[in-house]
């Protein structure tokens, strides 16, 4: 099943900057492995935004639900899925 995925990260202001750098590494640890593994299909920033689009290939919603809750940033995210189901006229 192929999931859009919005992702908004709003880290607190006052968050010591060590423990960001610490959360943002393993977060693109978490990412890259899911990535390595077929699941995080497409990770594409917004410009100008601490926030990104991707494209996430699992078996189900529940597998969807627990590799973002998985994230070491999900705390601090809002997030917006969006289901997709391919277009009768891809030729892909």
């Amino acid at each position: 099943m192929l999931y859009l995925v919005r992702m908004d990260v709003n880290l607190p202001h006052d968050m010591p900057a060590t423990q960001a750098d610490d959360i943002k590494a393993r977060e693109k640890a978490y990412a890259q492995d899911l990535q390595r593994q077929g699941k995080w299909v497409h990770l594409y920033r917004v410009v100008g935004e601490y926030a990104n689009y991707s494209v996430f290939d699992v078996e189900s919603n529940d597998e969807l639900h627990t590799l973002l809750s998985g994230l070491p940033l999900f705390p601090y995210m809002k997030i917006h899925v969006t289901p997709l189901a391919r277009h009768p006229s891809s030729i892909r």
